[in-house]
C-alpha cells in the first residue's frame, strides 16, 4: 500500500464513506495517519449519581421507573425522563433523538455516560451516550482515541481505518542520532502507532513528545533557511517617499496613536530601503493595524506598482474591499481596487485576471484565489497577509513569488508573547502596535457558572430589544464527537435558543463545516442586522466588523486558551455602545476559574498571553489548545513553550555546524526535506 493512495483503497471504505473522510480533509492514507486523535477516553467502572456531581464525564448504571415523554417544540424533538441508581434520581434529556422512543421504556436499564449538572438541588444529564453492559465492558481498562468527526462518520470507522493503515507502516529515521539521544525521542514510526493507540498515558506522552518535536523542528528549520534567503534580497521594485501618505494622514478625522506612527515609520523605512521588506505587525484587536496596511498599499500604488491584500475569509476580504473603496472615493486616492474570491463568477474572474495582468487594477484584495495559477500580476511589489496565522508560510511564499522579489507585510491580532514571536516568526522583523485608540470603550467581562444561563438569556433579549445583537460561542459543531458529550455544540444549542428566546428574536447558527455560500449568507445577514443572535463556533474569530454586536456569551470557556478567548472577545466592542462578554465556566475546578478571571482583570491581549504562558502546564494536554494561534497538528506554543525554545537553539546549532546539511549525519534529514518539499515548510493548518 502506498501512503499517497486514495482513502477509498482501504478495505471497508466505499464511495459513501470516502466522501465523509474527504469532508474532514482526509483524502489519502497519509492524511489519515496524520489525523491525530483530539482526545482520549478512559471507561471507568460506573459510579453513583452523588459521586459524579463534580466530575467531568461519568458513567451511571440507571434503571428507568417510567417511559420517556416526548414533545415537539418548534422543530426540536425533546425527550425527558428519570433515571435511578437505587439511591438518587437524575433527570435525563435528549434532543432530536426520536429513535430512542422504543428503547427508553419503563423498566429498562442502561449505562448512561455524560456530565452531571446540578440545578436547584436536582441532578440532570443532557444528551448522554447510552451503552449496554456488554458494549461497555469491551471498552474498560484502555485509552480509546477520540477523533473529530462529521455527521455520518463514527469514531469506530475512523479508528478501524487507522488500524488498517498502520499495518506494516514504517518510516525511515531522518533525525541525527545525537539529537534523538539528547531529547530521548522514540522513532517516528513508533510515535505514530502510539499516538493513535496508546497502551497507557506514558506511551501517549512519549509519542506526543516525538511528534511535537518534529513539528517544531521542521518548521523552525524552514523558517531559518527562509530568513537567510530573504535578508539578502534586493527588492525588484524600488520605492521613494511620496506626498500621498502624508496627505492621507492629514485628512483623517483622527490622529494615529504614537504606536501606530512608530510602526508606520518602520514600514516606510523598509519599503524605501531597496531591500525586500519581511515584517510582521502584531497588534491587539482594535489597535488600528488596518490603516497601516492601507498606508503601505498607498505608498506602493503611488510609486506605480501593484499591491495585494490577502485575507483568510471572503467576508473579511469583502470588508477590506468596501473600506478601501470608500476611502478611495472620500480622499480621492489613486487606488483601482478589485475583489477576487472563490465565489466571484467565472466571467467576472476572467475580466479581473485581465485587469491584473494589464496593470489596470493596482490593488488586488481577496482570499486564496489570489495565488491561483491563472492570476498573473504585472508588477506586484507588496504582498500583505491579514491574520497571518490562518495562512501557512507556503501560501505566503507563493503569493510573494508571483511578483518576483516583493515586499511582504504580515498582520496579526493574535497576541503571542514576544519571546515566542521572535522564535516563531524568525523570518520576519517584528513590529508591535501596543496602544489602543483612546475612544474605544473597554468590554465589560464576567465569569460565571452554568446557573447564570437563564439570566444571560434575559440580558441578551434586553440588548436585542435595544437594537443590538449577540454572539453565542460553542466549542463543538455537533454532538457526534464521542467523548465530548459534556461540551455544548452549535447544532443543538441553536435549536435550544430558538425555543428559549422570544419568537421574534432571529437566531441562526454558523460553523466551519457549512458550505461557503451558506456561511457568507448568514454572516452578511448578521452584519446587516437581520440576524439578532448568532450561535457559532470559533469560525467567527476572524470575522467582520459588526458594531451593533454588544454581547458575547462563550460556553465551556474553560476549554479554550485565554489568548483565543481574548481574540473572540474582539468581535464585540466595535461600536459606540457598551459591550459585554459572558464567560460560562462549566468546570468545578478552581484552576479553571482562576484562569478565566485573568480575562476579568484585563482587556490587554499581550498581558493575557503572558499570563496564559505562565499558567499552562504539561498536564493540559487537551481542551485548551489555541485553535487560532500558530496551529500545529499537535504542538501548542503555550503548553510546549519550553521545548520550543530548546529546539530553536538546536536548529541554530545544527545550521551553524552544517549550513547546507551536506554531512553524512544530516543526509537522511536532507533526503526527507527534498522528498517532502512544499509539505514540511509548514505544519500549521489553514
Amino acid at each position: 500500500m502506498k501512503y499517497s493512495d486514495d482513502i477509498i483503497r482501504l478495505k471497508g471504505i466505499g464511495e459513501k464513506t470516502a466522501k465523509l473522510f474527504y469532508r474532514i480533509g482526509i483524502h489519502t492514507t497519509s492524511d489519515l495517519l496524520l489525523y491525530y486523535p483530539r482526545d482520549y477516553q478512559t471507561f471507568d467502572p460506573p459510579i453513583k449519581i452523588a459521586e459524579g456531581a463534580k466530575m467531568e464525564t461519568v458513567t451511571l448504571a440507571l434503571s428507568l421507573p417510567a417511559s420517556f415523554k416526548w414533545k415537539k417544540v418548534r422543530n426540536l424533538s425533546i425527550g425527558t425522563g428519570i433515571g435511578s441508581d437505587g439511591e438518587n434520581k437524575i433527570a435525563l434529556t435528549f434532543f432530536n433523538a426520536p429513535y430512542l422512543k422504543s428503547k427508553l421504556t419503563a423498566g429498562s436499564a442502561y449505562l448512561f455516560r455524560g456530565k452531571i449538572k446540578t440545578e436547584n438541588g436536582t441532578y440532570r444529564m443532557d444528551q448522554p451516550k447510552i451503552y449496554t453492559w456488554a458494549e461497555y465492558q469491551e471498552k474498560m481498562g484502555q485509552l480509546w482515541p477520540c477523533y473529530s468527526l462529521t455527521a455520518g462518520l463514527t469514531n469506530r470507522t475512523v479508528a478501524k481505518a487507522v488500524e488498517q493503515a498502520l499495518n506494516g507502516y514504517e518510516e525511515e529515521e531522518y533525525l541525527p542520532a545525537d539529537i534523538l539521544k539528547e531529547y530521548e525521542l522514540i522513532s517516528r514510526t513508533r510515535a505514530v502507532y502510539q499516538i493513535h493507540f496508546p497502551k497507557d498515558l506514558g506511551s501517549l506522552l512519549t509519542a506526543r513528545k516525538r511528534l511535537v518535536f518534529d513539528e517544531f523542528f521542521l518548521f523552525l528549520l524552514s523558517i531559518r533557511r527562509m530568513k537567510e534567503y530573504n535578508e539578502s534580497l534586493d527588492a525588484d521594485y524600488p520605492m521613494i517617499e511620496t506626498a500621498w501618505t502624508k496627505r492621507f494622514l492629514e485628512g483623517l478625522p483622527y490622529r494615529l496613536t504614537n504606536a501606530q506612527l512608530k510602526v508606520w515609520d518602520e514600514i516606510e523605512r523598509d519599503l524605501v530601503s531597496g531591500k525586500c521588506m519581511n515584517r510582521l505587525v502584531q497588534g491587539d484587536v482594535g489597535s488600528g493595524k488596518t490603516v497601516l496596511a492601507f498606508l503601505a498599499l498607498l505608498l506602493t500604488v503611488s510609486n506605480g506598482y501593484q499591491g495585494a491584500l490577502m485575507a483568510p475569509t471572503e467576508i473579511l476580504a469583502s470588508q477590506h474591499f468596501e473600506q478601501i473603496s470608500d476611502m478611495t472615493r472620500k480622499y480621492d486616492l489613486p487606488f483601482k481596487p478589485v475583489l477576487l474570491t472563490g465565489s466571484v463568477s467565472a466571467a467576472r474572474k476572467k475580466e479581473i485576471y485581465r485587469q491584473i495582468e494589464e496593470g489596470e487594477a493596482n490593488l488586488i484584495i481577496g482570499t486564496h484565489a489570489l495565488i491561483q495559477e491563472k492570476v498573473n500580476y504585472q508588477n506586484l511589489a507588496l504582498v500583505i497577509t491579514d491574520e497571518q496565522h490562518r495562512f501557512g508560510v507556503r501560501q505566503r511564499e507563493i503569493l510573494s513569488e508571483k511578483g518576483g522579489k516583493t515586499h511582504v507585510l504580515v498582520m496579526s491580532a493574535t497576541p503571542i508573547p514576544r519571546t515566542l514571536a521572535i522564535i516563531l516568526y524568525g523570518d520576519l522583523h517584528l513590529s508591535v502596535v501596543d496602544e489602543l485608540p483612546a475612544n474605544r470603550l473597554p468590554v465589560k467581562n464576567c465569569v460565571v457558572g452554568t446557573s447564570y444561563r437563564n439570566k444571560a438569556y434575559e440580558f441578551i433579549t434586553k440588548e436585542v430589544r435595544k437594537g443590538n445583537q449577540a454572539y453565542v460561542i460553542c466549542p463543538m459543531v455537533e454532538a457526534s464527537d464521542e467523548g465530548m458529550e459534556e461540551l455544548e455544540n452549535v447544532t443543538d444549542y441553536g435549536e435550544k435558543l430558538k425555543s428559549t428566546l422570544p419568537p421574534d428574536i432571529h437566531v441562526e447558527i454558523l460553523h466551519g463545516k457549512m458550505k461557503p455560500a451558506d456561511k457568507k449568507r448568514i454572516m452578511e445577514a448578521f452584519a446587516a442586522g437581520d440576524v439578532h443572535v448568532l450561535v457559532s463556533t470559533t469560525v467567527i474569530e476572524v470575522g467582520i466588523n459588526v458594531p451593533k454586536a454588544t454581547v458575547m456569551m462563550i460556553e465551556n470557556a474553560e476549554r479554550f486558551g485565554l489568548a483565543q478567548l481574548h481574540q473572540l472577545r474582539g468581535r464585540i466592542g466595535r461600536g459606540a455602545e457598551q459591550s459585554y462578554c459572558i464567560f460560562i465556566n462549566c468546570s468545578d475546578k478552581e484552576k479553571s476559574m482562576d484562569r478565566l478571571k485573568i480575562l476579568n482583570r484585563s482587556n490587554d491581549g499581550f498581558y493575557i498571553a503572558e499570563e496564559d504562558l505562565k499558567l499552562r502546564g504539561p498536564g493540559d494536554l487537551f481542551g485548551i489548545r489555541q485553535s487560532g494561534a500558530m496551529e500545529f497538528r499537535l504542538a501548542d506554543i503555550y503548553q510546549d513553550s519550553e521545548i520550543l525554545k530548546k529546539i530553536s537553539m538546536t536548529v541554530d546549532r545544527l545550521l551553524l555546524e552544517d549550513e547546507n546539511l551536506e554531512t553524512e549525519r544530516c543526509a537522511p534529514l536532507k533526503r526527507y526535506l527534498n522528498e517532502n518539499a512544499g509539505n514540511f515548510i509548514d505544519f500549521r493548518t489553514i
